[in-house]
């Protein structure tokens, strides 16, 4: 008999094998829940909805460095993202290169959002401008009211603060009284096409490969959670989870190298793909720890240093022990 379990997850291509019935995870029967990752994040770390689901990486190390054990991760990374273009400055607030931040007043949806965490460690690394040296105001991006989903408490050297109730992030971007923005969305007034609003990185590709080429890091946003009492009961549903993931995967990567029809509606996705295989090799999007622990922990150093980890987090303490050298037995 099947264990009859719901999935909660953003439907990515790399997912939807899964999802859809196509690869099956052995003794598992899915009932999968597509929707947006905001909504996933609040059901499951408030309420835990869902038997497994997509999460915030932020959210989830938080937690478990504050003793929280009501989730265990597999190395699965659903969601990862390069974030040089995510920072949106004022164009009439003299900032030309990451340095000019230092001293101005940065926007962002919540302090502990993966997005936010890696653009402050890299920033920090990079460029010279720790957190400390910039004045924090969060909130809504689009609407009022957005408060962090997570209590934080930070050192006493960050000056953060909520924005006014009735106001919103990407409106006081383009009036000036942010000088800049990190989020994981491209806000309205940039969209909308603000002369007041632009990218910090114009030329972020460039940027973002250099910085693929220098730190070998492409940045991990979400993994996957399963609810820790569900393991506990089945301890091997993370390994068989985890092949699963890995299977629906690599059919949807094979998919996108598909010369004779298109399977994505992009006219040069061939060129596109064959520019990605020379920065990064075929496994441009891998799964399991030991591929991923240069990445990882930097995050988590990152995560530390800034205040949201009560203890510096180690790669082992986050992931089912089944999957730690899963790639290896697969």
């Amino acid at each position: 008999m099947s264990l009859n379990l719901s999935l909660a997850c953003s439907p990515y291509d790399r997912i939807l094998p899964l999802a859809y019935g196509r690869v099956s995870a052995r003794g598992i029967r899915l009932t999968y829940l597509p929707m947006e990752v905001e909504e996933i994040f609040w059901r499951q770390l408030r309420n835990r909805e869902f038997d497994i689901a997509e999460s915030s990486f932020s959210s989830y190390v938080m937690l478990r460095s504050r003793g929280d054990e009501r989730f265990v991760a597999i190395p699965v990374f659903t969601s990862r993202l390069f974030r040089h273009a995510c920072v949106f400055i004022n164009t009439q607030k003299g900032i030309r290169a990451p340095q000019d931040l230092k001293g101005k007043t940065i926007g962002l949806p919540e302090y502990q959002i993966t997005a936010v965490v890696w653009l402050r460690g890299i920033f920090q690394d990079e460029y010279g401008v720790f957190p400390k040296d910039v004045h924090w105001r969060s909130g809504g991006e689009e609407e009022p009211g957005r408060k962090e989903k997570i209590k934080i408490q930070l050192p006493p050297d960050i000056d953060l603060q909520l924005i006014a109730p009735d106001k919103y992030l990407s409106k006081m971007l383009d009036d000036g009284e942010l000088d800049a923005m990190f989020t994981a969305r491209a806000p309205s007034c940039f969209t909308e096409g603000s002369r007041n609003v632009a990218r910090l990185f114009e030329n972020y590709r460039e940027v973002e490969e250099h910085y693929y080429q220098k730190t070998g890091i492409f940045p991990i946003m979400h993994t996957v959670i399963i609810r820790r009492d569900i393991y506990e009961e089945n301890p091997w549903i993370a390994m068989n989870l985890y092949k699963a993931f890995c299977e629906a995967k690599d059919i949807a990567m094979e998919a996108l190298k598909q010369t004779h029809v298109l399977g994505v509606a992009l006219p040069w996705v061939s060129d596109e793909i064959e520019r990605t295989q020379k920065t990064f090799g075929d496994d441009w999007w891998p799964y399991g720890v030991e591929k991923n622990r240069h990445v990882l922990e930097t995050f988590l150093r990152y995560h530390h240093e800034q205040g949201l980890s009560e203890k510096l987090m180690t790669v082992e303490e986050l992931f089912a022990p089944e999957t730690l050298d899963a790639e290896f037995k697969i």
